[in-house]
């Protein structure tokens, strides 16, 4: 009994919460800084994203899109995280959110909030992920942070973003960190997510190549 009490009472605080995050939300829908604070989110303080988001996200608030976030939060715990995922909702009033965790936390969804389980790096799983919710005009990565996660997700999902999409990745510091697959001592390792995005900028000047015979890739054409 006492159990049960317990779990109920932490539910309670849980919506009770959340309907407080709403409220205090309504008043600083325009400020995403604000935002981030009222839904406790890493994204600011933890870390300085938000500044960033603001600048190319800000044009496109009003827009009906599909924004889909890689990591829920709240590792093993179903009732933990979330945070980014509310403080989307809050900032694009008229766009669907989706997530997705490799664990289970479908207990966190609500109106305009999906939330799937899976892998980000099951290609295939990812591909009936965007299938399954009609495209992604918005991905950010906020995932397992392992190096060949990370690029197996991007090969994955860039090539099904939406034009004028944006594809975002965060954490990058760990491709320098071993225990994520990253390195310090070959900073050029295509296998780490640095080593491979830097190679990406030279597509960028594709068409100023002097390398006869040379192709452009999917990324050279689409990357701007």
């Amino acid at each position: 009994f006492l159990y049960h009490r317990d779990m109920a009472k932490s539910a309670l605080k849980r919506r009770l919460r959340r309907a407080r995050e709403r409220i205090v939300a309504r008043l600083y829908r325009h400020d995403l800084p604000a935002l981030a604070t009222i839904f406790r989110t890493d994204k600011w303080n933890a870390h300085r994203y938000i500044p960033h988001y603001e600048r190319y996200f800000r044009p496109l608030r009003f827009r009906r899109l599909n924004i889909l976030e890689i990591g829920v939060g709240g590792y093993a715990d179903p009732h933990c995280g979330g945070h980014s995922l509310r403080m989307w909702k809050a900032y694009f009033p008229k766009s669907h959110i989706y997530g997705i965790d490799c664990y289970d936390k479908r207990s966190l969804e609500e109106p305009r909030i999906r939330i799937f389980q899976g892998r980000q790096e099951d290609p295939e799983w990812l591909r009936q992920i965007v299938n399954t919710i009609g495209g992604a005009d918005l991905v950010i990565d906020d995932g397992s942070h392992a190096n060949a996660h990370v690029i197996t997700a991007f090969e994955t999902l860039f090539p099904l973003l939406a034009d004028d999409g944006i594809y975002v990745v965060e954490d990058t510091q760990t491709s320098y960190w071993p225990g994520f697959g990253g390195s310090s001592e070959e900073l050029n390792d295509p296998t780490t997510t640095m080593g491979y995005f830097k190679r990406l900028l030279d597509g960028l000047n594709h068409a100023e190549l002097l390398k006869p015979g040379y192709q452009p890739s999917y990324c050279d054409q689409h990357i701007t």
